[in-house]
């Protein structure tokens, strides 16, 4: 039994980032966090692509370096800019969703960070599968 919890942890080391344990038709591309003050939330970015033929929906985030990570958008009512926290994040079959400044957005709360630090980060979907990314932290003049 050891054996095979080593070989299986092994094997999840092996994995590449942006792969989706489980679901292997959602990956990610341009994973990145713009962080500014440790008391200012820091905003998480990247494409979700979803090459399979069911759509993937995305209930929640987590890294250790956040309090607290939530799925957010961004949005412009008749002139008047809001954000809302959103409970899910449906990343279409065969199709691909943004999180960009403006839209749809991870809000890191607390962020225990630093710029040029990359930073751990599990995306869970519905089904129970996880995405695991690496988020390279830039600041507010900087980006990928």
């Amino acid at each position: 039994m050891r054996i095979l919890s080593r070989a299986m942890v092994g094997l999840m080391l092996l994995m590449p980032l942006g792969a989706v344990a489980g679901t292997p038709s959602v990956t990610a591309s341009k994973p990145w966090i713009r962080y500014l003050l440790p008391s200012i939330p820091a905003g998480g970015y990247m494409t979700l692509h979803n090459s399979g033929t069911a759509d993937a929906i995305l209930t929640s985030a987590a890294s250790p370096d956040c309090a607290m990570l939530m799925l957010h958008k961004s949005s412009d009512s008749s002139g008047m800019a809001m954000m809302m926290d959103v409970q899910t994040v449906t990343v279409p079959a065969n199709g691909s969703v943004t999180f960009a400044p403006g839209g749809y957005h991870l809000m890191c709360m607390q962020p225990k960070m630093t710029l040029g630090e990359r930073v751990p980060v599990s995306l869970t979907f519905q089904d129970g599968s996880t995405l695991l990314l690496t988020m390279p932290v830039y600041g507010a003049t900087t980006s990928p």
